[in-house]
């Protein structure tokens, strides 16, 4: 049964997408805020839809999301994770791989909000590059997301923190929001299987702007992987 209704949780999330994706082509002409009500919009009805396979998703810490120009630090276990900060935040932009895009629809709506693609060979100028656009977006008042471990990892499994969250909080002097979750637990990173059960995202307390670097990355790693354990049971 799990599987089955996994199966038509799929054809559902990828008939939903294409109808969103194409049918608000035309608003690729107004204004970034209509992209970003449209990500909002299709966010919700991601969500939505996992009901199908049992799935309930919990937005815990509301009182922590941030409203203006913020980083915004999650756990990455899934996909399901980039579709929640496009549901919740009110204007983020992420930072990911260059290669996404060339995805037609995702690649063009991607660009009209200004995500920050960087060239992971690029070493020292791939970071310089992404500073300086992630300043550009906080001059919009935008919540710039970069997942800390780089790429998606097993629930229970700390991951490897990589250097360019540090580098951001250095130079953009602003709070950093970590996020926990348990969503690998139920949408995990491989496969088509959604487990039943309780989907949490939790947004932590603010890390202040200030630290060292090496107490920044200790304190950011303690809270979100102390707290996605927590939420493992679930």
């Amino acid at each position: 049964m799990i599987a089955v209704r996994s199966l038509l949780y799929v054809a559902l999330f990828y008939l939903w997408t294409a109808v969103v994706a194409i049918g608000a082509t035309p608003i690729l002409l107004g204004p970034t805020s209509w992209t970003l009500a449209m990500f909002h919009f299709w966010g919700r009805g991601v969500v939505a839809l996992l009901a199908i396979c049992g799935i309930r998703v919990e937005v815990r810490g509301r009182e922590h999301i941030p409203q203006g120009p913020a980083l915004v630090a999650p756990k990455h276990q899934c996909m399901l994770d980039v579709f929640a900060q496009f549901t919740w935040l009110p204007a983020s932009v992420f930072v990911m791989k260059k290669e996404l895009r060339r995805i037609p629809w995702f690649g063009w709506y991607a660009a009209k909000v200004g995500t920050i693609d960087i060239d992971r060979s690029g070493h020292s100028a791939a970071l310089k590059n992404m500073v300086r656009r992630a300043k550009a977006q906080f001059a919009r008042n935008r919540q710039v997301v970069i997942f800390p471990e780089g790429t998606r990892g097993e629930p229970g499994v700390k991951g490897d923190y990589k250097p360019g969250i540090a580098a951001l909080y250095r130079e953009l002097d602003v709070p950093v929001y970590p996020v926990a979750t348990n969503s690998g637990v139920h949408w995990p990173a491989h496969g088509f299987l959604r487990r039943p059960g309780t989907i949490v995202f939790e947004y932590l307390e603010p890390i202040p702007p200030g630290l060292k670097r090496a107490e920044f990355m200790r304190t950011l790693e303690e809270r979100i992987e102390t707290a996605s354990a927590k939420l493992l049971a679930l």
